[in-house]
């Protein structure tokens, strides 16, 4: 890092402190500063309507799902207890993201203490993390259903899916709890975080020294998590589609999967747009690096609950059943 100068007209807007420095006068910054959209501060006011709409359809959404699973017996199945983590680990994405998100574009509070953004970065990371593997999970139980439906409640048992669900969890902590202390001694030449919320990359980008062996475990860390997780489920579908004799039983067993690829649909396309775009798509400009950042964290929690409410027969019944009963409660 040469000379590095910030001018509040240029980047920071008037909350942000003009830092000034070379590389020989880099530090430990005790505060960062996020700049919410680059090149789109006059349109902040506008563009904070859809992130409020977003949290509230994703606050409603998943806790109606937790909700009807939880209270419908029915509902205990295998691919609904899986379902009910991502659900979950969905509703704290979107709230460890958003509040925040919305006070950089409402009341310019852009100053966020170190430790409250290493916590952000590695707790977004680790859900993340833990989204893939429940969606894993949930190939798994489709793959057990369709291929071995006689041994299906035998195979996952209750004790099954909790040391399922408790590994996917220490595989997310165990991995990504290294991630902030691997940033939190290096020296900073910038505390300007070019982003709405604090991430590994965006965090390295900053840093005074080499960062090279930093940078090759967290793309390791994404592959053993992610992309595996995104190879097994494909093998899990190729394995489906062979086990089965005709066209028309791949039909049948696949419409059962609906609901299930379309969230991995909606929770890999913009992973992997968001990983291009940051590895080749250098022509991009940075606004448009950062809101498909944003879609890719926020567009599983609002669209999960929202698939599987309208695809899924038994949530949709339940659903109904929940609100008939409350309604003739508060009638009578």
């Amino acid at each position: 890092c040469s000379d590095v100068s910030f001018a509040a007209s240029n980047l920071t807007g008037p909350h942000i402190p003009i830092m000034a420095g070379s590389n020989r006068t880099s530090s430990h910054p005790t505060t960062f500063f996020l700049l919410g959209i680059p090149g789109l501060e006059a349109a902040h006011g506008w563009i904070s309507i859809p992130f409020c709409f977003a949290y509230i359809v994703s606050l409603l959404g998943n806790c109606l799902l937790l909700g009807v699973i939880k209270t419908e017996p029915s509902l205990h199945e295998p691919m609904y207890l899986f379902l009910s983590m991502l659900a979950l680990a969905d509703l704290l994405v979107s709230s460890i993201i958003i509040p925040k998100t919305l006070c950089i574009f409402w009341f310019k509070d852009r100053a966020i203490p170190m430790d409250t953004c290493l916590a952000q970065m590695c707790l977004l990371h680790t859900l993340t993390t833990m989204e893939s593997g429940f969606i894993l999970a949930m190939a798994f139980d489709r793959y057990i259903a369709i291929c071995n439906p006689l041994k299906h409640s035998t195979i996952l048992t209750s004790r099954v899916i909790a040391k399922v669900g408790l590994g996917v969890v220490l595989r997310g902590v165990v991995l990504l709890a290294p991630h902030p202390f691997l940033l939190k001694w290096l020296p900073y030449c910038e505390t300007v975080i070019s982003h709405t919320y604090c991430e590994f990359m965006a965090l390295a980008k900053l840093v005074c020294v080499d960062t090279t062996v930093t940078r090759t475990y967290s793309l390791t860390v994404a592959f053993l998590t992610g992309g595996a997780d995104f190879i097994l489920i494909t093998l899990s579908y190729v394995l489906i589609l062979r086990a089965l004799p005709s066209k028309e039983a791949r039909l049948t067993s696949l419409s059962t999967c609906t609901s299930h690829i379309c969230v991995i649909l909606v929770t890999y396309t913009p992973a992997f747009f968001s990983f291009l775009t940051h590895r080749f798509g250098h022509s991009v400009p940075p606004h448009v690096h950062i809101i498909v950042a944003n879609v890719y964290l926020l567009a599983p929690p609002i669209l999960n609950p929202i698939i599987y409410g309208v695809r899924t027969k038994k949530i949709r019944e339940s659903v109904f059943r929940v609100f008939s009963v409350k309604s003739f409660h508060a009638l009578s």
